[in-house]
């Protein structure tokens, strides 16, 4: 289950008392419809760790204390340690565990990465360090390339200094955006916005794996056509569930009132990554159906059986 929401408005355009005040009003038009027991927000584009910290006093008002309204908080703010990594280290770690199910070893594998924002820096960090080479890396406003390899945290400390952007990085070419969806890397991961691999550029991609650390980034016509062409997609359900499962952890903690360490927060997260691609990989096995396919028939079966055994059916 679960919802998405948002205000259209360009987040980098804004002051951030603007965004404050608009993230408030937000929470007085949708408090009644939110809740600890009901549907929890998380960030998502445009918003972190702050944004959180904000619908959860705004929500105070109308409904007292209550921290467990929305995850993505700061630490120090009843937030989990280890939140705003998780996404992009499970897209990390899957990718590693996806290229041994296809007897590669990371050594040496060459990633190109949309989007160099929370998600795509930590899954270049992590991949990074588990020896992959990191060859292309983008964001809204330059795309770069370097065939050695780009030193991830030569970039990360870059954006951090350059008001987070990649625009100007020294390390790597500068290339035109599409042309980092097309490269002829071994794994590409789409990690910005949706739909960015559609019918019309489905056949121009070089890589032989691809994973979804965004949602939705290809269309439901280029998948036909990426799975035609043998072409390997993890998908977003399971690559890129490593941020709502660090929620629910966040939950948890403040449901009981108990912080979490982060190696609790990391092991737990691996584990439950790592059972759920198992069987996820099993059952594509099973029914010669793709990855994508095997997590739906999955998630359609677990709502099936409990449906059963609640009466419903």
């Amino acid at each position: 289950g679960g919802a998405k929401g948002g205000v259209t408005v360009n987040a980098r355009e804004i002051s951030k008392r603007e965004k404050e005040k608009i993230t408030r009003k937000f929470v007085d038009e949708i408090h009644m419809v939110i809740g600890p027991d009901v549907d929890i927000p998380a960030p998502d584009m445009g918003t972190g760790h702050e944004e959180m910290a904000w619908i959860m006093n705004q929500y105070a008002k109308y409904r007292g204390f209550s921290p467990g309204v929305v995850t993505g908080k700061p630490v120090e703010h009843y937030g989990i340690p280890g939140r705003e990594e998780a996404t992009g280290r499970g897209v990390g770690m899957l990718t590693v565990k996806t290229l041994g199910r296809l007897g590669r070893k990371p050594s040496g594998t060459t990633v190109a990465i949309q989007g160099f924002g929370n998600v795509g820096s930590h899954a270049a960090k992590y991949l990074s360090e588990a020896d992959c080479r990191v060859v292309a890396i983008s964001d809204h406003t330059a795309a770069l390339y370097n065939a050695h390899g780009i030193n991830i945290m030569d970039a990360v400390r870059y954006t951090r200094k350059n008001n987070g952007v990649l625009r100007g990085f020294s390390e790597a070419d500068e290339i035109g955006g599409p042309a980092l969806l097309e490269l002829g890397v071994d794994v590409l991961i789409p990690a910005a916005v949706g739909g960015v691999i559609t019918a019309a550029n489905a056949g121009s991609i070089n890589a032989p794996v691809i994973i979804e650390a965004a949602n939705g980034p290809i269309t439901p016509e280029a998948d036909d056509v990426l799975h035609d062409a043998g072409v390997v997609v993890l998908p977003d359900v399971l690559a890129n569930a490593g941020g709502v499962t660090v929620s629910y952890f966040e939950w948890a903690q403040n449901r009981q009132f108990y912080q979490w360490s982060l190696d609790r927060v990391r092991g737990e997260l691996d584990r439950m990554l790592l059972a759920a691609f198992e069987e996820v990989w099993l059952k594509h096995s099973e029914l010669d159906v793709s990855l994508r396919t095997a997590s739906f028939v999955i998630g359609i079966d677990r709502v099936a059986r409990a449906t059963r055994l609640a009466g419903i059916a």
